[in-house]
């Protein structure tokens, strides 16, 4: 059963997610908040496999909320934003403060409960608008015939030195996971088992400081790698 913590200031809101979850037989709301500033007190109590997280709220928004849980020592759970924003700023945010994903909630249902499992099993979760705003906020703009190349990405440098740490395999396994490619496909493509494409996520994390393979993917966008 996926255990699940809904964050919103809307009552509504929170209404509506929680009849919608209620329709998937694997799925329990396991708790409710109305405001950042209580989320890290219901996780504990909770133990939540993942949070849906709202950007905008009265007092402790979605994103220090998010920091705030990353902080945390143990039990991290999965953390999206589900938001009616898609500024880049805000995708850019959200994925650097350790969200796994960011869905915007016009998301018809069945997509929603998808990403919620998706999630919960680690996988990274976009809505197509948010990639798309990913990938212009990371990626330098075509130059035009005659003009002069456009500078390097934000943070490219410092994102080619991160990947350089890693070793061969293991920049094969974050390029496929960076191209949105699940454990099974990363392990049929580069010909080995999925338990060793999670052992070297697993390490690819670890060496690189990240909290999950969103953030993995927006390092490699970073760095010119796709």
């Amino acid at each position: 059963m996926i255990r699940v913590l809904l964050v919103d200031d809307d009552a509504l809101v929170r209404a509506g997610l929680r009849m919608m979850l209620a329709s998937a037989s694997d799925m329990e709301v396991v708790g409710e908040a109305a405001d950042g500033g209580e989320v890290v007190d219901l996780v504990e109590r909770c133990d939540p496999d993942v949070v849906l997280m709202d950007i905008r709220m009265p007092s402790v928004d979605g994103l220090e909320a998010t920091r705030l849980l990353r902080a945390r020592p143990r039990g991290r759970p999965e953390i999206l934003m589900l938001t009616t924003f898609t500024t880049d700023n805000y995708v850019l945010r959200a994925l650097q403060a350790g969200a796994a994903g960011f869905l915007l909630k016009h998301t018809r249902p069945e997509l929603i409960i998808d990403a919620v499992r998706r999630g919960a099993a680690g996988e990274p979760v976009m809505s197509p608008e948010a990639l798309r705003q990913l990938i212009e906020a990371v990626t330098p703009r075509p130059a035009a015939q005659d003009a002069p190349a456009p500078p390097p990405a934000p943070g490219a440098d410092d994102a080619r030195r991160r990947l350089a740490l890693l070793g061969a395999r293991e920049r094969e396994v974050a390029l496929a996971v960076a191209e949105g490619r699940t454990n099974a496909e990363i392990a049929a493509g580069l010909h080995m088992s999925v338990p060793t494409v999670k052992s070297h996520v697993s390490h690819i994390l670890t060496k690189l400081e990240l909290n999950n393979r969103v953030q993995i993917a927006l390092l490699v966008y970073r760095a010119g790698s796709v």
